[in-house]
């Protein structure tokens, strides 16, 4: 079934502004041949006028309601906002005693190597295992807990 175009047009004009380029210029167009089409654009740019002039008040108990779930993600964000604060201290100092350390395990580990005797590829390995351990063990353990986006199984509303 062929859709008449005034239907075409009236779908156009519910659309707004959604419309591309050439759907305006094609509806102005028919605007300029089509006075019927033409008063009900108008008939609705002035029905929207006047619903824009109509005032809106939100009852009180709507009002408390949205302002304590703002103050509740508010307060939410600071306690995130904390924490994160000292997630990058603790960084920072894993960081620097890792930096400073490093130098001293790699001595230790020659130092073993030499003394038990084996090739230097064989602490050499054991030293970056040793290096490398709680950074796997820590990571093991966030992903058999679960990512933060996460919540018993199903997905926060939060990371949507």
């Amino acid at each position: 079934m062929k859709r008449d175009i005034h239907d075409q047009a009236r779908e156009s004009i519910a659309l707004g502004g959604g419309l591309s380029d050439v759907q305006q210029g094609w509806l102005r167009a028919h605007f300029d041949e089509c006075e019927a089409c033409r008063h009900y654009v108008e008939a609705v740019n002035g029905v929207v006028r006047e619903l824009r002039l109509l005032p809106l008040a939100a009852d009180s108990r709507l009002v408390r309601a949205t302002q304590m779930r703002v103050r509740f993600h508010a307060l939410r964000l600071r306690e995130t906002r904390e924490r994160m604060w000292l997630v990058g201290m603790a960084c920072l100092g894993v960081g620097l005693s890792a930096t400073l350390t490093l130098p001293l395990l790699w001595r230790l580990f020659a130092w073993m190597g030499e003394w038990a005797g084996v090739s230097s590829w064989v602490w050499e390995t054991g030293f970056a295992l040793f290096w490398i351990a709680p950074a796997l063990v820590v990571s093991t353990l966030l992903l058999a807990r679960g990512t933060p986006a996460t919540n018993n199984g199903e997905q926060s509303r939060y990371w949507k």
